[in-house]
């Protein structure tokens, strides 16, 4: 009975979370405006806002305008009840498990917002990493989950140096056999970003919430979960090769989390 009403909260964060996923690229606030309908702008009433059963109700269409409703919405709040629950199953019902929940519900919204706008909010990245620090039995863990979003913001911060170097030095060598008398003196290559500033703070999420070793095991699946997305969009035009990491990373995360005691194990029998 516990793990239903913590599934039900779970959806009503959910239909929150809508809410700020679509505002948020947009400027608009979360808080003083109520919701409306983005095809014809009729204000909603209170029962179209129930968390799943609305979008079932209304059949995936507006009340007013008939519009279709973006699977979007279900999709989120069913999946933010998903990550209440399994919260809660593997640490209960309390307030560090409710910050856990919340930082992932934070991971979800970056993930939707990287994948559709290419880009990931600093304020909603703050607040991850806010919910995972302080997700803490005590002072002694608060300190430890610190300790590790640093170390991984640091590293991440290393790597992405490192590897924009690399690739710019690649890109003047090549560069450097197209020169002539003309233009040697010139050099315009532009420095390239291996990394979005984004991706380091859902590192420090990351080491926050996992600790050393699942965040290292986190990463290395997160690389394995886009190397076939990279694979396919290989030949495509540049825009297309920007492939949005955090989605990886956070699903990596949450993977890693749900299975971390026999992965823990698994280590500590090997290494």
């Amino acid at each position: 009975m516990e793990l239903s009403f913590v599934f039900i909260f779970g959806l009503l964060f959910g239909s929150f979370l809508n809410v700020v996923i679509l505002r948020i690229p947009k400027e608009e606030s979360v808080v003083f405006e109520g919701s409306y309908c983005y095809s014809c702008g009729s204000k909603l009433k209170p029962w179209h806002n129930i968390p799943l059963f609305s979008w079932i109700f209304l059949r995936g269409k507006c009340s007013f305008c008939k519009s279709r409703i973006s699977i979007q919405y279900p999709l989120v709040e069913l999946t933010s009840g998903l990550i209440f629950l399994a919260v809660a199953s593997i640490y209960g019902i309390s307030l560090p498990a409710f910050f856990i929940a919340l930082s992932f519900l934070m991971l979800l919204a970056l993930s939707m917002i990287d994948f559709k706008y290419k880009m990931v909010p600093d304020s909603l990245n703050l607040l991850a990493i806010t919910f995972a620090v302080f997700a803490a039995w005590s002072i002694e863990g608060f300190i430890l989950n610190l300790q590790n979003a640093l170390l991984f913001a640091g590293g991440f911060t290393l790597l992405r140096f490192a590897l924009s170097y690399y690739m710019t030095s690649s890109v003047y060598r090549a560069g450097l056999k197209t020169k002539t008398s003309w233009n040697r003196h010139y050099d315009r290559t532009p420095f390239i970003e291996a990394m979005g500033e984004g991706d380091i703070m859902v590192a420090a999420t990351m080491g926050a919430l996992l600790g050393v070793k699942l965040t290292l095991v986190a990463v290395f699946l997160s690389a394995l979960l886009a190397l076939p997305v990279m694979i396919l969009v290989m030949n495509k035009s540049q825009e297309e090769q920007r492939v949005p990491f955090v989605p990886f990373l956070a699903l990596a995360t949450f993977i890693v989390f749900l299975y971390q005691s026999p992965i823990l194990a698994y280590i500590e029998a090997n290494y």
